[in-house]
Order: C-alpha cells, then sequence, then structure tokens
C-alpha cells in the first residue's frame, strides 16, 4: 500500500469524525478550532504525498477547501462527510500497476 493512499485512509477517517453531527462539532469547538488547522495541515501533506506518487489530487484538495469553510456550522458537517467519502473511496480503489516492457 502506497503512503498516499494510507493518508488518504487517515485524512478519510478524521473526516467522517468531523462529519459527525454533534461529535464532530464538539470536538471543533472544544479544540478551539485548532482541529480544523490539524486537519488543514494533513490534507496539504496528503497533497504533497499525492502529487509526488501521482495519485489523484481531488480529495486533498476538497479537503482544504472543507478545512477553510468548515467553521460555518451546517456548510462544515456536509462538508466533512463528502470529503470523507470522496478520500476513503479514493484510497479503497486499487492502485494501476506499471509494467516495463524492456525492448
Amino acid at each position: 500500500m502506497s503512503a498516499a493512499r494510507i493518508m488518504k485512509w487517515v485524512s478519510g477517517g478524521f473526516e467522517a469524525l468531523l462529519g459527525i453531527p454533534v461529535l464532530g462539532g464538539l470536538l471543533v469547538i472544544a479544540s478551539g478550532y485548532y482541529a480544523l488547522v490539524v486537519m488543514l495541515l494533513l490534507h496539504i501533506a496528503t497533497l504533497v504525498v499525492s502529487a509526488s506518487g501521482g495519485a489523484p489530487k481531488h480529495g486533498s484538495i476538497l479537503g482544504i477547501v472543507t478545512s477553510c469553510v468548515a467553521w460555518i456550522p451546517f456548510v462544515g458537517m456536509i462538508m466533512h462527510i463528502i470529503t470523507a467519502v470522496i478520500l476513503m473511496v479514493d484510497a479503497a480503489k486499487k492502485e494501476k500497476t506499471v509494467i516495463d516492457v524492456a525492448s
């Protein structure tokens, strides 16, 4: 399993946790909104690893946007859920193997 897939599972799992209606909101508020900063940094790191490995980057980009707008109560919850689904579906996809056929 590649580093990009592992990071997508981790960031998708945390997004799913923050998407739980009451629990996610309490975690964000109790942390003084630092949970969103941590998620932003995690999504940036996932984006860098995905870009260097040639993996799809759309889930990480959506995660960065989510971290920036998630302070809005219902918008944040919906964005966390959508981002979690996209990241986990992306991480669950089979990796394409490149077969080098030497002449």
